[in-house]
């Protein structure tokens, strides 16, 4: 029900065996949905992940990264490099990276494009499914969606933000993930304290966030975990979880509203912040970082 987000464990404030160990411990503890990217903290993320999970740590998670490269040439050094840095011949879920613009449908689906690649990619053994992630518009997961069904092409998974505000503003929860239910696509929930900004409004509290993801029908709901503190906490929701009460939902939402309405508090929506991809360009075309 819970994921680890890569992003947090490639972060500088962790060093790198205390990331390890903190890695460990989530896998004790049954935390098996390991998140990455080959962009995540200039590769340090998938390079501490990959020495995490040696010595038999490998076969117990879930393992999925995310690439760039828009293009099948920039998408397979990608996946190379993903491959070598997180120490695996095949890695469970390959997706394609920030869909947060209305041409990256188009671009991902032209010949010789990374879903092209991706598929390749499975064929030959290095990957077992295929997705897509974005957090910026509702409306840009219905397109890319719109252009697998036009290529006869199903996406094992999307990811999305997933949150209390969320429903509010711009709304993954209402407009996307119906449609990923009624087609049996794999939900991955992100974003559920929207990297510590939903936070920052006063009007919610941590666990709080977390119970309202998980009570949404997701596969699974990937949170940064950056201390022990922080992974004590998660996994203390997830072994007491019980879903929502409508009464409770109800409760909450109304709590959020007001400061949810104009998705201030969700910057990567109306903002550049978590926009890798646009600070980079060169990433949709290269291989190197």
């Amino acid at each position: 029900m819970l994921g680890l987000g890569g992003a947090h464990i490639g972060a500088s404030k962790l060093g790198e065996d205390e990331a390890i160990a903190l890695m460990h411990e989530a896998i004790d503890g049954g935390l098996t949905f390991f998140d990455n990217c080959w962009d995540y903290n200039q590769g340090a993320s998938e390079e501490r992940m990959g020495k995490a999970l040696k010595d038999g740590k490998r076969k117990h998670v879930f393992l999925m990264t995310k690439l760039d490269g828009r293009h099948a040439d920039a998408a397979n050094g990608q996946l190379e490099q993903s491959l070598r840095r997180l120490q695996t011949d095949v890695i469970d879920l390959v997706q394609v990276h920030e869909v947060i613009r209305m041409t990256d449908p188009e671009r991902a689906f032209a010949a010789g494009g990374v879903i092209g690649a991706l598929q390749a990619a499975k064929k030959a053994g290095k990957l077992r499914y295929i997705g897509f992630t974005g957090h910026k518009d509702p409306e840009i997961h219905l397109a890319m969606l719109e252009a697998a069904r036009k290529a006869g092409f199903s996406f094992d998974t999307v990811q999305m933000p997933l949150n209390v505000f969320d429903a509010h503003y711009k709304s993954f929860e209402k407009n996307v993930l119906p449609v990923l239910e009624a087609r049996g696509i794999g939900v991955l929930g992100m974003k559920s304290m929207g990297s510590g900004d939903i936070l920052k409004s006063g009007v919610v509290q941590a666990e709080e966030c977390l119970r309202y993801s998980l009570s949404l029908p997701t596969s699974v709901v990937i949170t940064g975990i950056d201390s022990k503190e922080v992974l004590a906490q998660a996994l203390r929701v997830a072994r007491s979880f019980k879903p929502l009460s409508a009464e409770e939902r109800s409760s909450l939402l109304t709590r959020t509203g007001p400061a949810a309405k104009d998705g201030k508090h969700e910057l990567f929506k109306t903002a550049e912040k978590y926009d890798g991809t646009v600070k980079h360009p060169k990433w949709l075309e290269k291989a190197e970082i």
